[in-house]
């Protein structure tokens, strides 16, 4: 599994831990639940400020996110 795809994990599974949509998370990301979506199922890769406020929304750490099994 490549790194995208492992992130887009961490990120699903702490979505789903804070009780929140897709469309949720995207409306405070400002975009499309289309585009968080992709985040999701690793077929686009985040940036630094992304990485920040997913993990500020998701309440993770950047090493949670980046932390696999």
């Amino acid at each position: 599994m490549d790194i995208a795809k492992q992130v887009g994990k961490v990120l699903k599974d702490a979505r789903k831990a804070q009780n929140l949509t897709q469309q949720q998370v995207a409306k405070i990301m400002l975009m499309t639940q289309q585009q968080y979506s992709r985040f999701e199922n690793g077929i686009f890769e985040l940036n630094y400020s992304q990485i920040i406020k997913l993990c500020e929304i998701l309440k993770i750490t950047p090493n949670e996110l980046f932390e696999f099994e």
